[in-house]
Order: structure tokens, then C-alpha cells, then sequence
């Protein structure tokens, strides 16, 4: 159970921080409404919330298997939300940081 409710909670922040930023982005670069910026900053406000709910207690363990998420997360998003084709460079990096976001996360560790 611990390991799907870490999947989950990445896969949650990951749409709240990388929505987030696109949508400040689109704002901001692309010319969208303002609002959309307000709703960007309001999703990554957020993400800071759900980073918390990670069952491990250790904030630089959490964070930086994070960004291995958000790598891949970030690529995807590009590709559902911006037609964004990665080439075999990108998809190589990210399952590579998805791997270790797996061995921070999911490696064998003393108790206590």
C-alpha cells in the first residue's frame, strides 16, 4: 500500500506543480488571461501541500525523487498538452530518472 500512495501523491503534485507552471507560462509567455496565472500560482501553492502527505518524513529525500518525477512528468505534459515529440534522448533521461526516483524512494533501509 506504501508504495502505490507514493505513486499516487507524486503523480498528484506533479499535476499541480507542472499545471501550474504551465498555466503561469501560458499566461505570462503566451498571452492567456491573467487568471490563468492566479490559477497557476493557486495549483503550485498546492503542490507545496501535497509534498507533505508522503509517508516518509525526510523533506530532501522527498524533494529530490521528486524532480525525478517532475523530469518525466514535465515531458509528458508537454506531449498531451503542447504536441511537444520527444526524441530518444528525452524518454532515455526520463526513464533514468524515474529509476532513481525508485532507488531513493524504494531501496532497502536499516530501521530505526
Amino acid at each position: 500500500m506504501t508504495v502505490v500512495l507514493v505513486v499516487v501523491l507524486f503523480v498528484i503534485a506533479a499535476v499541480a506543480e507542472i499545471g501550474g507552471a504551465w498555466l503561469v507560462w501560458q499566461s505570462i509567455r503566451e498571452g492567456k488571461p491573467w487568471w490563468w496565472a492566479g490559477l497557476g500560482m493557486m495549483a503550485l501553492a498546492a503542490y507545496g501541500f501535497i509534498a507533505t502527505l508522503q509517508p516518509d518524513a525526510n523533506f530532501g529525500r522527498i524533494l529530490a525523487a521528486y524532480g525525478g518525477v517532475f523530469v518525466a512528468g514535465s515531458l509528458a505534459w508537454g506531449i498531451v498538452f503542447d504536441g511537444f515529440r520527444p526524441d530518444r534522448w528525452d524518454i532515455g533521461g526520463s526513464v533514468l530518472c524515474l529509476v532513481g526516483v525508485a532507488v531513493i524512494m524504494f531501496a532497502p533501509r536499516p530501521v530505526g
